[in-house]
């Protein structure tokens, strides 16, 4: 076996150009997986940061039927109400229900504007709520009970939104009126959490004007036992006090687990599409190896005669073409595979710059081993044709070749 290695080594490097012109080829389908997969692999992670919640026995609750564009649960025919909210807390296997409101805002610091979404904070129990929803201040802190007139910021507007970062004890204006802010989120790498605006409920709904009228209801369960029965009683309940029949819902309560399921099916089928789009690639070089390796038959049929005149057998001729595709498909493989992660980190690094932060690459090592261990199926797949070819030559014949 070392004999094998060692002189298929040395014939790739006699031909150093067609070698390195033939592992281009499978390098830039190998690079183009990584790219692919890291891709999707980052836009996953993101999609499912969007969905984070720290309490798997939150539910949320909002009504269906868009009038118009904005956020989930905003801008629907029949919103819900802070009747309902009230309702809802009643239920026997319901901790707490806490209204939530998305209004998107004008917010505007030191000459510079940003067009973004305000979420209301309710008036009590506001550390529960942190909880629940899993934020964090990375600098100041949180609203606090009873503190009005204040705001804290997701982390984008920390280092990414303006130019003149926004600290703690500064004023910023919203839709014109003077806020100041008190502290600054931990950053989550949710493309909600990092780039909202968190105000009193009091204050937002003096702003915005939207009265009693609630976007989403979120509801904690008292425990994960709970969960679906908690999910019948509320739609029972809503469908009770919307007087809608069962089928007929302009209403949705969703529990995290079905969200989840939903975006993975989703996103299970791009990233599947994206493997198919690098498999050409990977095909294109795999036509290159098959190239290489039969004209390398070809130039070396006196060769492969003189080895089976003195005793090689078919076999030994056929693994020494193998291990030279295999070799090809090794070299373009690892070549190809970190080729392919530094461009994944410099398009991070953009993405970055230019706010999108959250979508930054993902390397599991199953991406490493994968794709050189594929790299190298390739290459020898490639070779077994050429390698036969090869092998089956016969020495009286080949010998004749000048």
């Amino acid at each position: 076996m070392k004999d094998y290695i060692v002189l298929a080594f040395k014939n790739l490097k006699r031909r150093k150009l067609r070698s390195w012109l033939t592992i281009i080829g499978i390098l830039i389908g190998i690079a183009t997986v990584a790219i692919l997969m890291t891709l999707g692999n980052s836009l996953q992670e993101a999609v499912m940061s969007q969905f984070e919640i720290s309490s798997t026995e939150l539910l949320t609750v909002q009504a269906k039927g868009l009038s118009g564009y904005g956020a989930p649960g905003t801008g629907v025919v029949r919103p819900l109400t802070r009747d309902d909210v009230e309702a809802i807390e009643k239920l026997s296997s319901v901790e707490k229900a806490f209204a939530r409101n998305v209004e998107q805002v004008k917010v505007e610091y030191k000459d510079e504007v940003n067009f973004g979404y305000a979420i209301s904070i309710p008036e009590e129990d506001r550390e529960d709520i942190y909880k629940i929803i899993g934020v964090e201040a990375e600098k100041g802190h949180l609203l606090k009970e009873g503190e009005s007139g204040s705001v804290f910021l997701g982390h984008n507007y920390y280092d990414k939104i303006f130019k003149n970062k926004l600290r703690p004890g500064k004023k910023i204006l919203i839709q014109g009126k003077k806020f100041k802010v008190v502290g600054i989120m931990k950053k989550k790498g949710s493309l909600l959490f990092d780039n909202v605006v968190a105000v009193g409920d009091d204050d937002l709904k003096e702003l915005m004007g939207y009265g009693d009228d609630v976007d989403i209801i979120g509801v904690k369960v008292k425990s994960k036992d709970l969960v679906n029965k908690a999910k019948e009683e509320i739609e029972k309940l809503m469908r009770k006090r919307r007087d809608v029949k069962k089928g007929e819902e302009d209403f949705e309560v969703q529990t995290p687990q079905a969200i989840l399921e939903r975006v993975n099916s989703i996103l299970g089928g791009v990233k599947a599409f994206l493997v198919i789009i690098a498999s050409i690639s990977i095909i294109v070089g795999a036509v290159g190896i098959i190239n290489t390796m039969t004209t390398s038959v070809l130039e070396r049929t006196k060769e492969i005669g003189t080895m089976k005149a003195i005793g090689a057998k078919n076999s030994d001729i056929f693994k020494i073409f193998l291990f030279e595709s295999g070799f090809l498909g090794l070299i373009g493989g690892i070549i190809g595979i970190f080729l392919g992660l530094v461009l994944s980190l410099i398009g991070g690094f953009v993405l970055d710059k230019l706010g999108w932060g959250f979508l930054q690459p993902s390397f599991p090592f199953y991406l490493f081993l994968g794709s050189v261990l594929f790299a190298i199926f390739t290459g020898a797949i490639s070779g077994v044709m050429p390698a036969l070819q090869a092998s089956k030559l016969k020495p009286a014949e080949t010998l004749r070749y000048e």
